[in-house]
């Protein structure tokens, strides 16, 4: 390789760095949204705080919104899992309590991507 490839190569390499994150950028936090086994039971808009109670298979598990996030603040499952998920604040973000089939998610204007795939 000469030296003039490798300017190109590095030349790539940092546009691809610098558009990186507008890529995958989804739009500001604009609510959440509770589910319980997959059915939509709240929608929380995330200006104003807020705690809920929700019913699940094991117990109450208890969702805390303050401006510009939320999170599972509470939950019966033995692992603690989405307790431990903590705060959410980017679109698209979600805490699953699968034990209690709760789930929270942050929803935007725009999704950061269409579709995923396992």
């Amino acid at each position: 390789m000469k030296p003039g490839d490798w300017v190109v190569l590095l030349g790539f390499a940092l546009a691809t760095a610098a558009l990186a994150p507008v890529a995958f950028i989804g739009g500001a936090a604009e609510k959440a949204v509770v589910r319980r086994d997959g059915v939509v039971i709240a929608e929380l808009p995330l200006t104003q705080a807020r705690r809920i109670e929700v019913q699940g298979a094991l117990g109450v598990s208890v969702i805390e919104v303050q401006p510009g996030r939320a999170r599972i603040a509470a939950d019966p499952g033995p692992r603690q899992y989405c307790v431990r998920q903590g705060w959410l604040t980017q679109p698209n973000a979600i805490a699953i309590c699968a034990p209690s089939h709760i789930s929270l998610s942050i929803a935007g204007r725009a999704a950061s991507h269409d579709s995923l795939s396992y």
